[in-house]
């Protein structure tokens, strides 16, 4: 149970590791002088009011700054045959040791489970005087 779990979590965060190691977004802000007036990530930055009633040319206070944030556009794969012989070797070692770590017991076949033994009318070892010492 905790073995499935654990490899469950395992898995979603590494998946998400990839994921957001890989993408790409821009973040648009809009400064009015030295104030941060607006900022977006998936939409565009609203300008200020007096800037969209006058011409651009006479606001020269205002600008927008885009800030774009780059992930990885290549993943690198290594195989096992990239690895040097004793990191091979712990590798082979550490997995083989933790397989066998969690190595349930095999279920018991019990041959005997639905046989009922014959109804004793005389004890024999009693009735011979013969006991397992």
């Amino acid at each position: 149970m905790i073995k499935t779990l654990l490899y469950k979590l395992f898995s979603v965060s590494m998946a998400l590791l990839v994921l957001f190691s890989t993408v790409s977004f821009t973040v648009e802000k809009h400064f009015c002088g030295d104030v941060l007036m607006d900022a977006a990530v998936f939409n565009s930055v609203e300008k200020c009011a007096s800037e969209s009633q006058e011409a651009p040319s006479k606001m020269d206070c205002c600008e927008d700054v885009l800030d774009v944030i780059k992930g990885q556009d290549e993943l690198t794969v290594k195989t096992f045959q990239d690895l040097d012989f004793d990191q091979q070797l712990f590798l082979t070692a550490m997995s083989y040791s933790y397989l066998n770590l969690f190595e349930g017991l095999p279920e018991l076949v019990i041959p005997h489970k639905n046989y009922s033994p014959p109804n004793l009318i005389f004890n024999r070892q009693i009735l011979d005087q013969v006991f397992i010492i």
